[in-house]
């Protein structure tokens, strides 16, 4: 077909020229794969060619994921949308928020004015923040001596809110304890939680927080973009043996097995002959849950990590259970009411269910929404509407 040479030709374009390390792409309708490419080097300090089967940290696209699996929880009653979550993580029960610094530069810190719920974690509402797009957060970790949340330490969550839950979008570590509810109720550690009832179901075999040998064979390694925009290789791994599971980040996976969540969305809950969910709770999920609030712009306060994030910065986006919602059509042909993330190193995915469509496309280079990766994810999406356009629409039955 004309549009999987044309991506084949742009991605191994920018893979040649180094533009990009490496990359592999793959686009799926609910029961068929319909592009799938690999291109460039998995570490461009090594010789490596970029597989199918490569292995990468797909970072917040972990997110989604987690979110799914607690639904399952609420499907079986053991968890509320909108209980207090206090009541079972009793580090949520009494939350403060920041208000900023005195004169001495202490924090200042009061009382939330509501409880935080389960919904407020899941569409980012609840008042966390991460420091990389949040300068008072980062002083904050300075001033107390709080590790970071890719530390994977228990410390890290012990942040006050930069808001009161239900007030404000603001995106942070608000799924890192989704996880730790999703641990509370199973009795289950969440990456083992995964495994039996989200992963195993779906035959997603590549796809852990703990990287296995083989996995380890096929590691994608970490590039950064320099200031004069040369990549190189950069060390870069979340801990192996970590205090608490990151269920905002901590997975290592496959493009292959991202596409097949993505397909069991699309599928309406079903995915590899397994009903995962049920068809009600993903048109729950695939709704707006900020009512009148909206995703703002989340500027950069870690220009090593992340540049400023605004996608479609004309359009208003609304947040689902856990996902970003394009309100109305995207440039490269997306429909209005679809959904996406992305993971910090540069990592994609979006669901299309009007026109019965998924991608992902995974590369590993930091900061996050470089640039040259948004026109390589851009060119992609568009080839692929242009296939489904050539070939008569493909609607979704």
């Amino acid at each position: 077909m004309q549009s999987q040479a044309q991506i084949d030709q742009l991605l191994r374009q920018k893979a040649d020229a180094k533009e990009i390390p490496g990359v592999v792409a793959v686009a799926a309708t609910r029961n068929e794969t319909i592009y799938q490419g690999a291109f460039g080097k998995r570490d461009l300090s090594k010789d490596d060619a970029m597989t199918l089967d490569s292995v990468f940290w797909i970072a917040s696209m972990t997110k989604a994921i987690t979110a799914a699996a607690a639904m399952q929880l609420v499907e079986q009653g053991k968890l509320t949308l909108d209980q207090p979550i206090g009541n079972l993580l009793p580090d949520l029960a009494a939350p403060q928020v920041l208000e900023g610094f005195d004169a001495s530069g202490e924090p200042i810190l009061r009382p939330a004015r509501s409880a935080i719920t389960l919904r407020h974690l899941m569409t980012h509402t609840a008042g966390f923040c991460y420091d990389l797009w949040n300068g008072d957060m980062a002083k904050y970790l300075e001033k107390t001596g709080l590790p970071g949340i890719t530390s994977c330490r228990n410390d890290a969550l012990k942040t006050p809110l930069t808001s009161d839950p239900g007030t404000r979008w603001e995106y942070g570590i608000n799924i890192d304890f989704v996880g730790k509810a999703v641990e509370a109720v199973s009795g289950k550690r969440l990456d083992a939680y995964l495994r039996d009832h989200m992963f195993a179901p779906l035959g997603m075999n590549d796809t852990a927080v703990k990287i296995g040998d083989d996995q380890r064979k096929r590691l994608v390694g970490m590039h950064a973009r320099g200031e004069d925009g040369q990549l190189s290789s950069i060390p870069f791994e979340l801990a192996q043996d970590p205090e608490f599971h990151m269920g905002g980040g901590g997975l290592y996976g496959t493009a292959g097995d991202y596409i097949k969540f993505c397909q069991m969305i699309l599928n309406k809950g079903k995915g590899n002959g397994n009903q995962v969910l049920k068809p009600e709770t993903i048109e729950l999920m695939s709704q707006n849950h900020i009512g009148e609030l909206v995703m703002n712009k989340m500027t950069t306060a870690a220009a090593i990590y992340t540049n400023d994030v605004d996608p479609y910065p004309d359009m208003v986006k609304k947040w689902g259970l856990s996902f970003m919602i394009n309100t109305t059509m995207t440039p490269e042909g997306r429909s209005a009411g679809s959904f996406a993330w992305a993971g910090l190193a540069n990592t994609y995915f979006w669901i299309d269910p009007a026109r019965d469509v998924t991608g992902v496309i995974l590369m590993q280079l930091l900061p996050f929404v470089d640039a040259t990766c948004l026109e390589a994810f851009a060119g992609f999406e568009r080839g692929v509407y242009a296939g489904l356009d050539a070939a008569g629409g493909r609607k979704a039955a």
